[in-house]
């Protein structure tokens, strides 16, 4: 149960359908472990204990007619901690829905994929302390560690082997200031962005990058779910 003000909110949008993990509940309410994938996600955002406030933007009804009411019973047992709105039919419009309900107090907003739940709570509290020590826009990194080759429009033969020095895999929660990912979402174009830190680029603002965590990685995939189950097994 959630007191006082919200100083720090996490948004989650979770309405994706999760095609990649074939026919079945829309991805954030797969289950592992013998709960959904979501419940997993909020719990360990607030179980960080630098969470005071998580949005949760659930399924929309042309994707899971019961998805909304769901998600709100599901989540019901964190209280006032959680609030659940609709999403949308992107990523980047259901953040935008979930951010508008954010309320006014809280400056320090997270953005958190729901897949990526059994993100440790030693990244959480690293992301929301490098936007309270001042950075604007963070996000939590891996080097690249695969070779990596550019083929052509084909798909079917090779073009170049890219240097991965300077590249890294983006994990989340990615942390903003409220003013940064308010400006962001308001200035964004009609052009997709595949996360919230790529609208942050796009108006010229910096990102910081810290980093990630091997556990942050993201359900997509059933080989995904079988490493969850084991990585939540060894934890105990």
């Amino acid at each position: 149960m959630r007191t006082g003000p919200v100083r720090c909110a996490a948004i989650v949008p979770a309405a994706g359908r999760g095609e990649r993990l074939g026919p079945g509940a829309p991805k954030a309410l797969r289950t592992v472990a013998g709960a959904p994938i979501l419940f997993h996600a909020v719990r360990g955002l607030l179980d960080s204990g630098a969470v005071d406030l998580v949005v949760v933007a659930a399924p929309p009804p042309q994707v899971d007619p019961q998805g909304i009411e769901t998600v709100r019973r599901m989540l019901a047992v964190f209280g006032e901690a959680v609030l659940v709105v609709p999403g949308g039919e992107t990523r980047q419009e259901s953040v935008a829905l979930a951010l508008a309900a954010v309320p006014a107090g809280a400056d320090v907003l997270l953005v958190h994929d729901a897949a990526r739940a059994l993100t440790p709570p030693e990244l959480i509290l690293a992301v929301v302390g490098a936007v309270q020590g001042g950075a604007g826009a963070v996000i939590p990194v891996l080097p690249v560690t695969d070779t990596i080759k550019a083929v052509d429009s084909g798909g079917t033969t090779v073009t170049g082997t890219v240097d991965r020095a300077g590249l890294r895999a983006v994990q989340t929660p990615q942390g903003f200031s409220r003013e940064v990912l308010l400006r962001a979402h308001r200035e964004a174009t009609g052009d997709y962005a595949t996360d919230d830190a790529g609208l942050v680029e796009r108006i010229g603002l910096p990102v910081t990058v810290i980093p990630g965590h091997v556990e942050a990685f993201k359900v997509t995939t059933r080989f995904d779910l079988l490493l969850a189950e084991a990585v939540l097994a060894a934890r105990g």
